[in-house]
């Protein structure tokens, strides 16, 4: 059984609809697949409707965004939740909002310098999506600034670049709690991308822990092998689940679906303590 439980579609950072990954899923020979969009559960229904006709199985999940009290960077993957639990919903809404207000922002510092307008932006997105960095590097990409996303993140939109704001993000461990409160079984992702920018230490992991945090995604692109080698140590510790993906983002990204994999008793171990929602199979 193939699973791959990253993939973000136009619902967030990706480039195809939620139906459109289910097929490429589909194509890449997946029988399972996770659409993990950035604090949103927009396009559950969609690829759920789409599970049947391309016979592929749906984990609904999300991917969300946190930060730690250093500013750094943590994703934090929440597999089968309650997408209505008042807790969660309330973070995941107050991120999005702040996203969008950080954009504007950084419009209006990146215009000084590049022809880029908020409208060039908002055409990028589609409606009711969760906007952000991509989204913009996609409109800088279209005035010619740079060639692609990746050059666009590797410099003008990288954390460490002038143009930079940050938004509001969730502490890890609260996020964690919250993830379980509403059923869902939370998954560290790519946790040593060290390539992305600055990686937590000892201190952030054992407060994940101890919140309730179930697995690491190890296999993945970003994760250097000396990284996976500490993870797959500290989930033999702890009896951490161990999954692996592609981080899936259509033509947002190199990623190919099904380059990384998840073992099938590792779903199993998801499916049992997931409890907000199930597998959507066709």
């Amino acid at each position: 059984m193939r699973i791959d439980l990253h993939a973000h579609s136009n619902v967030s950072d990706g480039t195809e609809t939620p139906a459109d990954v289910m097929a490429s899923a589909a194509r890449a020979g997946l029988d399972v697949v996770a659409l993990t969009d950035h604090d949103s559960t927009a396009g559950w229904a969609e690829a759920a409707a789409a599970a049947a006709m391309y016979g592929v199985a749906l984990v609904p999940g999300m991917e969300v965004s946190c930060r730690t009290e250093e500013g750094i960077s943590v994703h934090l993957l929440s597999y089968l939740h309650d997408p209505t639990h008042p807790g969660l919903l309330e973070e995941i809404t107050k991120a999005k909002d702040s996203r969008l207000t950080r954009a504007e922002r950084m419009v209006t510092i990146l215009a000084e310098d590049y022809p880029l307008t908020w409208d060039d932006v908002i055409h990028r997105v589609a409606p009711g999506a969760t906007l952000g960095r991509p989204h913009i590097a996609d409109a800088l990409v279209a005035a010619g600034v740079v060639e692609d996303r990746s050059e666009a993140f590797a410099s003008i939109l990288t954390s460490r670049s002038r143009y930079f704001i940050p938004h509001y993000a969730p502490d890890p461990a609260t996020a964690v709690e919250l993830v379980r409160a509403a059923g869902g079984v939370p998954v560290f992702a790519h946790p040593v991308a060290s390539a992305r920018g600055r990686i937590v230490g000892e201190r952030t992991y054992r407060e994940m822990i101890d919140a309730g945090l179930a697995g690491l995604e190890i296999d993945h692109r970003d994760n250097p092998e000396e990284g996976r080698d500490f993870l797959r140590r500290l989930a033999g510790r702890h009896n951490l689940l161990i999954t692996g993906s592609s981080d899936y983002h259509g033509t947002g990204k190199p990623n190919l679906l099904g380059e990384n994999l998840t073992a099938p008793e590792m779903l199993a171990r998801i499916e049992e303590l997931g409890t907000g929602t199930v597998v959507v199979r066709p």
